[in-house]
């Protein structure tokens, strides 16, 4: 709907402050605002000169110099402030009655001003203290988060303080100092003087603000954040941003807690919650729920708040997967969720339609007195003064126009939460007629387990508060036995969790207050027993999740190693060092298996992150190893330990079920004798050396194994020394090592120790010429004997089969050795510079990534087990929609496609045609 005010008459007093040739639509609007509206005849007559600027030079230049003003550091804070604020109420209140500007320019227009005053009101209140703007910032919720402030609103405000960079006085505690400083910037923004107000500031947005002072450290909040919120705060958050102050620190904790806001999934707890929180404010406002005097436009069916929650609603289920649909305005979330698909368009935009005209009228009601209100005014001739406002005749044509603006929204919003907020799921008494109705399949075996659980035999369940949030959860644990590829073993983990957990309340009440952590327990216990048999040893390992980083891209390997020796270096002695080794790897590693699963994470990058944790912990435990040997041994002069990693670990491509495959090397010479009080040979100390770093990386402890290790891949294999001096090994590599064993060194990486000279060789026993017909025939000779020796196991091994990853590997080290180029360890990378180079098709690394992606998803599937022909459903599901295909059956036909591709490589590359 679009409010046009009929022509007016320009009273005489109005007239002899507007300039001659005023534009007619502004004068109109003038005319109406001095008649219909006390604040702004007001404003018209204290603000002459600006309302001059814009009768002649327009909106924008009158906007330009409030702007300017509310800038002007040489004059006093106040004043200036609020003069500005009166001079931008009164150019965009005449700017939309005029119909110059849309609902957007009007709140952007309100919004920026009110951003550059909260700054400079922070900026005043550090000052006093001569600190620069660092240390506090004010963080912006509501409508001034999303930049749709509206003509007379709060400014919906967190402060946040670094307590290392708050200015502090003599004793003054940071905290202290925050809130005063705080206090300040509210008091120069909020405080009524004759000149007015700059904005209405509202903190109880803030954690707990019944307890919390008025500004919280960045620690507490993000405590508060991932263990205490709530989904109100979770929805608040789509419109947060840092508006003032410390940008850098807002924006830092904002990305720190986005995945508290944007989850892959939904869970339906999050949407019964908004609905709960709609229904209230529907009671709660009961009296303005009806069309008609005193009808609430925000709060009301079909008002304001219902068209920004059905925005949000479809932000939450959708915005995890889809960044471009994290708008924070309600305008651009509409448009975001109908070209995705999500909304249908013709839906979006009645209710874009609805929202303009609801918040234009929201804001003729405020306008008239600079009241804070939302509702149509009880009083017929203030009813009648907001209709002409409008450009309607009398309060009957409003009420009226009201009855048709609300109506498709409240139909479209009931529909929403109906659909997205089904019943709870309750588990009876004897479950056994349920679980035939609802999972069959595991009629028979459950029964007897529940009855076990439900009897608190188990300590985790013996609290009455630990069986009431215990029965809350079991249906969607029940849902994710359902879906697992062996009913049967999944339903023994859940019981061996269960039996594991300590004493107490604390693990069921963490799942009831954290309903996305449900679903993922149940889909790692029903679908994922990698992690499923992780989480039963160690529970402790879910509190990973509950990190504001949780669901983030791990950093590079470098960065991995650097935040695991600040962890280990306060360990006391060798065996605490290698527990929190062992534990920290473990915690990241389920936590990139999470990430997989919950859709946060792509396949190939968790099996380069899996692969820098490896390198994390090689980096971190060596030199632990080595300082504890050399207490007895001494160092080797002119000698250090080089550790290289082969196969999936040093292409960066691991598996949740891989093993690390380590050929340990050493400078120097190998007769020179080590100078401790027990001096050995060079070859023997780094022999028992390599030795104690496979114990230390494969030995099972209290907190588990970190790897198991082969090194079968050294020289002469198990028959050889365990570490080789790098003379050794190049003389070997040049002399003895065969096709095979060149084909390995391809994906060789120095992990640990030092690197140029280790790197130097094998570039240089790969970049040998070679006879490409001899190499050919070696290569053909050695995949037929790995194929009689390792049969593949069904359809689904992506890895042994015709077509699969062994044969592509094959293809590109063939290639590799027998051309000098793409020698990268990475397959990806060397694909693509062989692609580049003309050696092989384009379609091989598309091919390469998907069967790649498949082996890391059925590795954490099915835990290296074979996987069966026929998968259930969900895990079907999973997969395909992990993949990126429409469904399982475009899965396995993409997969035929990418097999099929090796296979003409294959052939194109080798005449005698396929390997078997």
């Amino acid at each position: 709907m679009r409010f046009t005010l009929p022509e007016r008459a320009v009273p005489p007093d109005l007239a002899a402050l507007l300039p001659a040739g005023c534009d007619p639509a502004l004068a109109t609007a003038a005319a109406t605002a001095w008649a219909e509206a006390p604040f702004l005849k007001g404003l018209m007559r204290g603000r002459a000169a600006s309302l001059a600027l814009l009768a002649e030079q327009g909106p924008a230049a009158a906007l330009a110099a409030a702007m300017a003003l509310a800038g002007d550091a040489e004059r006093p804070i106040m004043p200036r402030l609020r003069a500005a604020r009166r001079d931008i109420a009164l150019v965009t209140a005449l700017a939309d009655l005029a119909g110059l500007w849309g609902l957007e320019q009007v709140t952007l227009a309100l919004s920026d001003f009110t951003d550059r005053a909260i700054d400079a009101a922070i900026a005043a209140a550090l000052a006093e203290r001569d600190a620069g703007n660092r240390g506090l910032v004010a963080l912006a919720l509501g409508k001034l988060g999303s930049r749709e402030l509206n003509y007379s609103s709060d400014a919906d405000l967190i402060f946040i303080h670094d307590p290392d960079l708050i200015p502090c006085r003599g004793r003054e505690d940071p905290g202290e100092a925050a809130v005063r400083i705080a206090r300040r910037a509210v008091a120069i923004l909020n405080d009524l003087t004759p000149d007015g107000y700059v904005a209405r500031i509202d903190l109880r947005l803030r954690p707990a603000s019944e307890i919390t002072p008025m500004s919280i450290s960045v620690a507490a909040a993000e405590h508060y954040y991932q263990s205490e919120a709530l989904t109100w705060e979770r929805v608040a958050f789509i419109r947060a941003r840092a508006v003032g102050g410390d940008m850098a620190l807002g924006q830092a904790f904002l990305a720190q807690i986005r995945p508290f806001v944007w989850r892959r999934s939904l869970d339906y707890t999050a949407v019964r919650d908004i609905q709960s929180v709609s229904l209230r404010i529907r009671d709660h406002f009961d009296g303005g729920q009806a069309i008609g005097p005193g009808f609430d436009v925000k709060r009301g069916r079909g008002g304001i708040r219902e068209v920004e929650f059905f925005a949000q609603i479809n932000q939450l289920i959708w915005g995890g997967r889809a960044p471009e649909l994290r708008c924070p305005a309600t305008l651009d979330g509409l448009a975001a969720l109908a070209t995705a698909g999500h909304v249908p368009p013709e839906e979006a935009a009645r209710l874009a339609d609805a929202y303009r005209s609801l918040r234009t009228i929201e804001h003729r009601l405020q306008m008239r007195r600079d009241e804070q209100t939302h509702a149509i005014p009880r009083l017929a001739a203030d009813r009648h003064a907001v209709a002409r406002l409008c450009g309607l005749k009398d309060g009957a044509a409003l009420i009226a126009q009201l009855g048709r603006i609300t109506q498709p929204v409240a139909q479209a919003y009931d529909g929403l939460i109906r659909a997205a907020a089904p019943e709870a799921t309750v588990v009876p008494a004897d479950p056994q007629a349920w679980l035939k109705a609802n999972h069959p399949a595991l009629a028979r075996l459950l029964p007897p387990l529940i009855s076990q659980w439900r009897q608190g035999r188990y300590r985790a369940l013996r609290s009455d508060m630990a069986r009431a949030d215990f029965e809350h959860l079991l249906p969607a644990l029940i849902a994710g036995l359902a879906a697992a590829a062996d009913p049967r073993e999944a339903a023994t983990r859940l019981d061996g969790l269960l039996s594991g957990l300590p004493a107490g309340a604390q693990f069921m009440a963490l799942l009831r207050a954290n309903p996305r952590l449900v679903t993922l327990l149940g889909r790692l216990i029903g679908i994922t027993p990698v992690l499923a048999s992780a989480l039963a040893r160690d529970p402790a390992l879910f509190d990973v999740m509950l990190s504001p980083d949780a669901f983030a891209p791990l950093p590079d390997a470098a960065a991995l190693a650097a935040e695991l020796a600040s962890l280990t270096r306060t360990a006391d002695g060798l065996e605490e060092q290698l527990d929190r080794v062992r534990r920290w790897t473990a915690e990241r590693r389920f936590q990139l298996g999470a990430q997989l699963i919950e859709g946060h994470a792509d396949a190939l990058a968790v099996g380069r992150s899996l692969a820098d944790l490896a390198d994390a912990a090689i980096t971190v435990l060596l030199p632990v190893v080595a300082a504890e040997f050399a207490r007895q041994h001494g160092h080797v002069p002119g000698g250090e330990l080089v550790v290289l990693a082969l196969g999936r670990h040093g292409g960066r491509a691991m598996t949740h079920a891989s093993d690390l495959d380590l050929v340990f090397l050493f400078t120097g010479s190998h007769e020179t004798l080590s100078d401790g009080p027990r001096p050995l040979t060079a070859s023997h100390y780094f022999n028992r050396l390599a030795a104690r770093m496979v114990t230390a990386l494969s030995v099972p402890t209290a907190a588990g194994a970190l790897y198991e290790v082969d090194t079968r891949l050294r020289p002469w294999g198990a028959k050889g020394n365990l570490a080789l001096s790098l003379a050794s090994f190049a003389r070997y590599q040049r002399e003895e090592a065969e096709s095979w064993e060149h084909m390995a060194l391809t994906r060789a990486r120095v992990v640990a120790g030092p690197a140029a000279a280790a790197r130097a060789l094998i570039a240089d026993v790969l970049a040998r010429p070679r006879d490409e017909v001899t190499l050919r025939a070696a290569v053909v000779a050695m995949r037929a004997e790995m194929a009689a020796a390792k049969k593949p196991q069904g359809r689904f091994d992506v890895k042994l089969a015709a077509g699969g990853l062994v044969d592509l590997e094959f293809i590109v080290h063939f290639r590799q050795l027998a051309s000098g180029a793409g020698l990268d360890p990475e397959l990806p990378v060397a694909l693509a510079a062989l692609v580049a180079d003309g050696q092989l098709p384009s379609g091989l690394p598309a091919a390469h990534d998907l069967l790649a992606r498949t082996l890391i998803w059925l590795r954490l599937l099915f835990a290296g087990a074979r996987v069966p022909e026929t998968l259930p459903e969900p895990v079907a599901a999973i997969l395909a929609g992990a993949l990126g295909a429409a469904n399982f059956a475009a899965f396995t036909h993409a997969l035929g496609l990418a097999r099929e591709q090796v296979r003409m490589a294959w052939a194109e590359q080798f005449s005698q045609g396929e390997p078997r």
